[in-house]
């Protein structure tokens, strides 16, 4: 018996496959592009600052010192 369709069954079935791939490099491409343009903003002495502080890099009185020096 012959289905209404014919034989695109069979080839169509891997279609959502391909639409999946199609969106998911579209979503990848995108969030890219997003992404670099983050990195190439620079970033401020008093965030650098803070995050050497946080990272232990250097102790309360440097940072303290130096938050001054950068606040003059």
């Amino acid at each position: 018996m012959m289905h209404w369709f014919g034989n695109y069954g069979t080839t169509m079935g891997f279609g959502w496959v391909f639409m999946i791939l199609f969106w998911g490099m579209i979503i990848f491409i995108t969030l890219s592009l997003w992404k670099k343009n983050d990195y190439g903003k620079k970033e401020t002495a008093d965030e650098i600052l803070k995050k050497r502080y946080a990272r232990g890099e250097i102790s309360k009185e440097e940072f303290e010192r130096m938050k001054k020096d950068i606040s003059e």
